[in-house]
């Protein structure tokens, strides 16, 4: 492990500047960070998107471990929504958000001078249906993390030594990703989806996902966190928010959470 972060390290130092696009999740902010000790903080911009389909308190969050480590940042809007070939949500969807995203953040390091735009890409993040990744390639942008061949796991452990925040920070991925596919993605399903999810994590739950089945709230949880949902009496309290925000069937997922449930629907 100590070997791949030394190559990142050599990947990095080979860069003058570097702009990040930068989620405050576990891969970006360690990113970040290696990119701020071979680089300098002077030499590193970490760029910020935000639009519905990312929750606001991501976005604090993000900005909060931007200026504890630092580090320049900016924050821009993306407009993905303009897009009929997002919000129809076709299987490639993630292709034309990140497609916005990517074309906004190589717009903004042409206007700094900086080169080259990065992104938290990790070695498992090639096993998993990522239409995105045609529009990280149709830009040039890089990913050191993946470059080196470090996985998720390994990342978790030096953010861990490195005593970054992040470290067991349970996955994030957009909202957009709770919709089934050929449902169309608008403001209000993205909000009820957010709110859900935000009163599931104040309840102590870690790594939770509300899969969106328009009148039905699929809940996924940790194995371990199932137990809990039905044991602490957190049951009513769930039905009874969820209900709040529209939904008429509150489900909760056996299998419990896994990645890309959705490419299967």
């Amino acid at each position: 492990m100590k070997d791949k972060q030394e190559k990142l390290k050599a990947l990095l130092s080979a860069m003058e500047k570097a702009l990040i696009a930068f989620s405050g999740g576990v891969d970006s902010t360690f990113l970040l960070f290696m990119a701020k000790e071979t680089l300098g903080a002077e030499n590193i911009l970490a760029v910020i998107a935000q639009s519905p389909t990312y929750p606001v308190e991501e976005v604090e969050a993000a900005i909060k471990i931007a200026d504890n480590l630092g580090v320049k940042c900016r924050i821009i809007d993306t407009e993905e929504f303009q897009d009929e070939n997002f919000v129809s949500n076709p299987q490639d969807r993630c292709y034309f958000c990140k497609k916005e995203l990517f074309a906004k953040l190589k717009e903004l390091a042409g206007e700094n001078g900086i080169e080259p735009v990065l992104d938290g890409s990790n070695l498992n993040d090639l096993s998993d249906y990522r239409p995105g990744t045609r529009a990280k390639n149709e830009f040039g942008i890089r990913s050191p993390l993946q470059e080196a061949e470090l996985t998720k796991e390994e990342i978790r452990e030096l953010s861990k030594a490195a005593g970054l925040p992040t470290w067991d920070k349970p996955s994030m991925a957009c909202l957009s990703s709770r919709i089934p596919y050929g449902t169309r993605i608008t403001r209000d399903v993205l909000y009820k989806i957010g709110e859900a999810e935000k009163f599931l994590r104040s309840l102590g739950l870690k790594q939770v996902r509300v899969r969106h089945h328009d009148v039905v709230a699929r809940i996924e949880v940790g194995e371990e966190e199932i137990v809990t949902i039905l044991n602490d009496g957190l049951r009513e309290k769930i039905i009874k928010k969820l209900e709040e925000l529209g939904y008429f069937f509150v489900a909760l997922d056996l299998k419990g959470y896994r990645t890309g449930s959705m490419n299967v629907w």
